[in-house]
């Protein structure tokens, strides 16, 4: 059938959607397991309603049913479909009507979202979601097709509803993949969202069909993490380097498919995870979120994640509970020199001085069932400094060879997303990482991405250099530079990321029924669920005398506990400057429910309210010292760690709390990277002879205060170091004095106190070994795992990958 075209704004073709009269005759006779996937493979089920929400009386038509659903803000129609066949819902005033199709004697409902009468491919949701997706991406304006290919940037407040400036870029931009950034707040997520979902419903057109809003977000059940952390609002977990040292295959199938019902309960279609870079560096500032330094489990922990987020329990393929997820970063982000963070200039450069390159790609490949996959930001060197594959000096997104890689070699058809920046300008008020690429503009950045092969651009609200970047696009075809024009080029973007909002069902069912989000995120039993797991992830890694064993919670009730405090200066990022924070080691309120009395140490403040000086409690009548640690803090990943822009220093990261000055012989004079200089020598990022600086080494003379208050007492006082880790740490510094260590990758206080009290047996191991020391840290290689000496302690005990102590010693790998 001949489709009619319009010019739209730029001259740029516009689709007019055709009334397609299809075939139905042989489809409407079809069983619905006879069709491709199962109805109930896509669309969120709606349970009936509670008298809690406004509900019309509901109305049959043969023999589905439909309702009016409200959440206060926005009203909406909900269609229960016969058997296995998908909820619908749509705006109350969105003039969407219903098509019937009889299958097998029972009556079912589609959504006419065209108007056009007819049951078009991409609005029926017996047809697989990328025969859809390529149907209707055939409809869409050039604008809409570049409005797909944005994802927000970060929205931290769904409180606030819909705003001036998210109408803006849904309408004039077309925008429909949104970062959720916000809080768990169950009311607020779900408000927003049909409020949203309304709105874009409400701009469709015969021009411009209907696209429904993709909700995305980072992780935000980590048990130990400051972000999305509000108490109670959501299952609790341990972090992606605790689900590896649970070394259960088991654990990571019951998150993944919990935590999805979480998100999708609160509007989320897409996580931007799992984080699948191999931590081969133990300084990298992102190793927490990483499933260790072993390839092989890295990459089943990848492939679980993937399978049971983006499957429903109880059935096959995608369902109500399914969820986009995209592995990142490739082609791995984990091995930057020194540790350094490519977020920022100072770690723009990953390096493979062990020629490991293909160690980091294996996780991704296990994993290529993903909906999706975000670039790294890294420039890739080999050992001499040269990219690791051949080609120019760019950041994965820009560089054609590791994007064929993917595409090409190993037959990815995904959608491909860079990650958030990397087409910015520099801006000290932002993240830009446009890693060699910089004399480009952003528009000429754009379409250089594009030609990569790459879908979406993280952290961009604007389709106009999208659309400048179409105009690149053409011009290059009509002057015999591309072999495919740019309107071929765009259509097959917008196929692939139509797909990923037709997987989770968003076409049929994008709206939230409030009661029953609110049943599903925090229920019971993902809650003990989370925090089951986050308990199996704790390792003890010392026991002294059996300092730890098995005890009854009532045997603490008396007890008194100290728990000493310590600070840290925090470092200046482009968001905000240092903040300095104080407080015990571990939660007093959390405690005060397992002891009879919480003592801690009594602090002097100066003018700034900071810590002059800590005095330790007379320990007279203290059972038991518990000693909060967390890692050494060398910075986040906005503040340029390791590189003192004022001085124009580089300075080593480091794994122990007291300064390490990197003078060894392993540390190198000369960088592997560095930019290329306008003298065509390359710059050297070397620190060798510099000190490190770390933020919190009160918390190792918090340890020391309560080793001496313990020796001053004059009494046996248990001494147990609980360590929150989120890299690995030279233990030298307090194993020795410890009776007993416990660690934690992003678990609760309450789950590591509970494990130091003996009311839990320790299973976790360690997802990546701890070094003996510094020196070791430098005569390891950045791209390899697995290749450090590991420090062995007191008992004879090596800290190595998978070590860990249950109550009768080493368990067993």
């Amino acid at each position: 059938m001949k489709v009619l075209q319009r010019e739209g704004a730029g001259g740029h073709p516009m689709k007019r959607s055709a009334v397609r009269v299809l075939a139905f005759a042989g489809v409407a006779a079809m069983a619905l397991s006879g069709c491709t996937a199962a109805p109930a493979q896509q669309g969120t089920q709606s349970p009936t309603p509670s008298a809690a929400q406004s509900v019309s009386e509901t109305t049959t038509t043969g023999d589905y049913t439909e309702r009016e659903v409200t959440d206060g803000t926005t009203t909406f129609m909900v269609v229960d479909n016969p058997g296995d066949g998908p909820t619908l819902s749509y705006g109350a005033e969105s003039g969407i009507t219903l098509l019937e199709e009889e299958i097998d004697g029972e009556t079912y409902a589609f959504k006419d979202m065209n108007a056009n009468g007819e049951l078009d491919t991409w609005e029926d949701w017996r047809v697989e979601s990328i025969d859809r997706a390529t149907d209707l991406a055939e409809d869409l304006s050039i604008e809409q097709i570049a409005g797909l290919m944005l994802f927000s940037a970060h929205e931290r407040s769904p409180i606030d509803g819909l705003s001036d400036a998210q109408r803006e870029y849904l309408t004039d931009s077309r925008l429909r993949n949104v970062l959720n950034a916000g809080p768990n707040d169950v009311a607020a997520n779900v408000t927003w969202a049909n409020e949203m979902q309304a709105f874009v419903e409400a701009l469709a057109s015969e021009e411009e069909p209907y696209v429904p809003v993709n909700f995305s977000s980072d992780p935000r059940t980590t048990a130990g993490a400051a972000g999305y952390n509000a108490e109670g609002d959501i299952s609790r977990w341990p972090s992606n380097l605790g689900l590896a040292a649970t070394f259960d295959i088991e654990t990571m199938q019951a998150f993944a498919s919990l935590t999805s019902a979480e998100y999708r309960a609160l509007g989320i279609t897409t996580a931007l995870s799992p984080q699948i870079d191999l931590a081969s560096e133990p300084r990298w500032l992102r190793v927490e979120g990483t499933f260790g330094e072993n390839i092989e489990w890295a990459s089943e922990l990848a492939a679980a994640y993937v399978e049971g987020f983006q499957g429903t329990a109880g059935q096959e393929g995608w369902g109500p509970e399914s969820v986009n997820t995209m592995i990142k970063h490739w082609a791995g982000d984990g091995p930057g020199e020194g540790g350094r963070e490519s977020h920022r200039p100072a770690g723009k450069y990953g390096v493979y001085p062990g020629d490991n390159f293909e160690g980091h790609v294996a996780p991704f490949l296990a994993a290529l069932d993903s909906a999706a996959v975000m670039t790294s930001y890294s420039i890739a060197l080999d050992g001499t400094g040269e990219p690791i594959l051949g080609g120019e000096r760019v950041g994965t997104a820009y560089d054609p060879i590791r994007m064929d890689l993917l595409r090409d070699e190993h037959n990815y058809e995904g959608v491909v997303v860079t990650d958030w920046g990397v087409t910015r300008d520099e801006d000290p008020a932002t993240i830009y990482t446009s890693w060699g690429v910089e004399d480009l503009t952003i528009e000429e950045r754009h379409y250089e991405i594009i030609k990569t092969g790459v879908d979406m651009f993280g952290g961009n609200n604007d389709a106009q250099p999208v659309l400048a970047a179409y105009d690149m696009w053409q011009a290059d075809f009509e002057a015999g530079k591309n072999e495919i024009d740019a309107e071929t080029r765009f259509r097959e973007t917008g196929a692939r990321v139509l797909n990923m909002i037709f997987q989770p069902g968003l076409y049929e069912n994008a709206y939230l029924e409030l009661e029953a989000s609110q049943s599903v995120v925090a229920s019971d039993d993902k809650v003990e669920a989370g925090f089951q797991a986050q308990l199996d992830s704790v390792v003890m890694l010392k026991n002294d005398g059996e300092t730890i064993s098995a005890t009854d919670r009532a045997e603490w009730a008396d007890a008194t506990v100290y728990i000493p405090r310590s600070y840290d200066t925090g470092f200046a990022s482009h968001r905000a400057p240092a903040a300095y924070t104080e407080g015990p080691g571990l939660t007093i309120e959390v405690a005060e429910r397992y002891f009879g009395t919480v003592l801690t140490d009594e602090a002097v403040l100066d003018e700034n309210e900071q810590v002059v000086t800590y005095t330790a409690p007379d320990l007279t009548d203290v059972d038991l010292v518990l000693v909060g640690m967390s890692s050494p803090n060398n910075g986040n990943l906005a503040s340029n760690a390791g590189l003192d822009t004022e001085a124009g220093e580089w300075y080593p990261l480091s794994l122990q709390y007291r300064p390490y000055t990197a003078d060894g012989p392993d540390v190198r004079r000369t960088s592997i990277s560095g930019d290329i200089l306008d003298d065509g020598t390359r710059e050297n990022r070397s620190y060798f002879g510099n000190t490190s600086r770390i933020a919190n080494e009160s918390t190792l003379e918090a340890f020391e205060r309560a080793v001496a208050a313990v020796e001053a007492s004059g009494k046996d006082i248990p001494v147990i170091t609980v360590l929150k880790a989120i890299n690995p740490v030279v233990p030298s510094e307090f194993e020795d004095a410890s009776d007993a260590i416990v660690v934690g990758f992003g678990t609760s206080d309450q789950a590591l106190i509970e494990v130091a009290l003996g009311l839990h047996e320790p299973q976790g191991r360690l997802p990546i070994a701890f070094p003996a020391s510094m020196e070791a840290v430098e005569a390891q290689l950045e791209d390899v795992g697995e290749d450090m000496e590991a420090y062995v302690d007191s008992a004879g005990n090596m800290y190595d990958y998978g070590f860990g102590l249950n109550y009768a010693g080493p368990i067993a790998g």
